[in-house]
């Protein structure tokens, strides 16, 4: 058994192997902004056909029980934003920024107006 660690002498196996194959230094491709591949395009492109999910909250509220269980259908919910208020934009579960509600071909959309800094991301990353 050449890995046997019970076996006094699976470490002379394993040094006669090493000794057997010619001693080469791993070489890898250094990651940097610039790095390509031999066809000029990002070695990363593979990533952007990753789909995501986006999720626009106009906003929320809190119901005790009770009141949920009053509500029917033509009930009215009030949120907790008034009407023209901007609302959060996030990116699987991430807040990524804030937009306005715009009507487009009667279906609605979200303007983006504003998206939060690259360091508040990476900060809000941890969160759920």
């Amino acid at each position: 058994m050449p890995n046997d660690t019970n076996n006094p002498g699976a470490g002379d196996d394993w040094a006669a192997a090493l000794n057997e194959q010619d001693a080469k230094a791993a070489s890898f491709t250094e990651l940097g902004a610039g790095a390509t591949d031999a066809e000029g395009s990002h070695n990363l492109d593979f990533l952007l056909d990753i789909p995501l999910e986006v999720t626009v909250e106009l906003g929320r509220t809190k119901l005790i029980i009770n009141d949920m269980l009053q509500l029917t259908q033509g009930s009215v919910v009030e949120l907790s934003r008034n009407a023209g208020d901007t609302v959060d934009i996030f990116v699987n579960s991430k807040l990524l920024g804030k937009g306005e509600v715009i009507v487009v071909n009667d279906r609605f959309g979200v303007r983006i107006t504003e998206i939060i800094s690259q360091a508040e991301r990476v900060k809000n990353m941890g969160r759920s």
